[in-house]
């Protein structure tokens, strides 16, 4: 009996621990369903009808989003007559961490995702979201070149309610190239690096992977290059979330219909509150060391079109005179 006992002590352990791996793979695939989106449901009824600033952090809350963008979208479908109930999302990758997701579950909006890594796409497929709710995925790594051909061959050309930038690298440039659909509101990836007083944004090179030329930091738009851009198409600045990585433009004409006063993108910018910068012995570096880190690099200035250097200490002293690093 001993004997046995012992040879099924080790199945009986096998066993146990894959019911807890298909738990937790279960809860995983329908977390649409789990308690963080009702909560999500509560918040966003109770941020629906205030009125902000230049501060988005009084509406923002996490469900699916990296940071508080969950609730900064839900603020703006509160406020916002949108008449399509369409989004499009690059840069997702497998999709559980989105600016749309909850977007998608709470609101049951129609939506179109991309992102270059073909098992992302395949893993976002098998979840069961994907059938329960109307979401196109396609994998496809985005150039300035083929962004429009993708719009159209998803069926979302045209009017579009949220467009959400997020790819690590040519997003000033991918965006710029747009001019297959007409969204409302634009949620752009900047990177606070560049300042709000800098129009520099990333060479373009088709084949940018965020850390293969240069630091891992070194990708993206600044915030001043993404609004002359915006401005030059009919948008408007409308913010910045908390965390310092997303601004929000929205079409001029619709600004009548948010409970919000103007900001300018000095009030706007948040300087990041994590650090993704690492020195030459793989330690985090932090405040304006992280600005210094990029001194030096080609960007392109994007009112000249040329590429100059990276000037750190005109950026750090912008982003001191303004208050806007917590440690210089």
């Amino acid at each position: 009996m001993k004997l046995l006992e012992n040879f099924l002590r080790p199945v009986k352990r096998h066993f146990s621990a894959h019911r807890d791996i298909e738990w937790l793979k279960q809860k995983e695939v329908n977390d649409y369903k789990s308690p963080k989106v009702n909560l999500g449901q509560i918040q966003s009824r109770q941020n629906a009808q205030k009125r902000i600033g230049a501060d988005f952090s009084e509406i923002e809350f996490q469900v699916f989003s990296q940071f508080g963008d969950d609730g900064i979208i839900q603020w703006f479908v509160s406020n916002l007559p949108f008449q399509n109930k369409t989004f499009i999302e690059f840069g997702v990758e497998d999709y559980r961490e989105a600016n749309t997701r909850f977007l998608l579950v709470n609101n049951y909006w129609s939506g179109f995702v991309i992102d270059g890594d073909s098992a992302n796409i395949a893993s976002h497929e098998r979840e069961r979201l994907s059938n329960f709710f109307d979401i196109v995925g396609m994998a496809s790594f985005i150039t300035k070149d083929n962004i429009n051909d993708l719009m159209r061959s998803s069926g979302f050309g045209g009017p579009v309610d949220i467009l959400s930038v997020d790819i690590d690298g040519n997003d000033y440039w991918v965006w710029k190239a747009i001019d297959s659909i007409d969204p409302v509101l634009i949620i752009c990836e900047y990177n606070c690096l560049f300042g709000f007083e800098s129009s520099y944004t990333v060479p373009y090179k088709a084949d940018f992977v965020r850390g293969r030329i240069g630091p891992f930091s070194f990708y993206g738009t600044s915030l001043l290059s993404a609004n002359d851009l915006a401005e030059s198409r009919g948008y408007t600045f409308v913010g910045c979330n908390s965390a310092g990585n997303n601004a929000y433009f929205l079409k001029s004409n619709w600004l009548q219909h948010l409970p919000k006063s103007p900001v300018t993108l000095a009030e706007g910018f948040r300087f990041s509150s994590f650090s993704e910068t690492r020195d030459e012995n793989g330690r985090i570096v932090r405040g304006a060391d992280r600005v210094r880190h990029l001194e030096g690099l080609s960007v392109v200035n994007t009112r000249s079109m040329r590429e100059e250097p990276f000037n750190s200490n005109a950026i750090i002293q912008s982003l001191q005179e303004h208050k806007k690093l917590a440690r210089y």
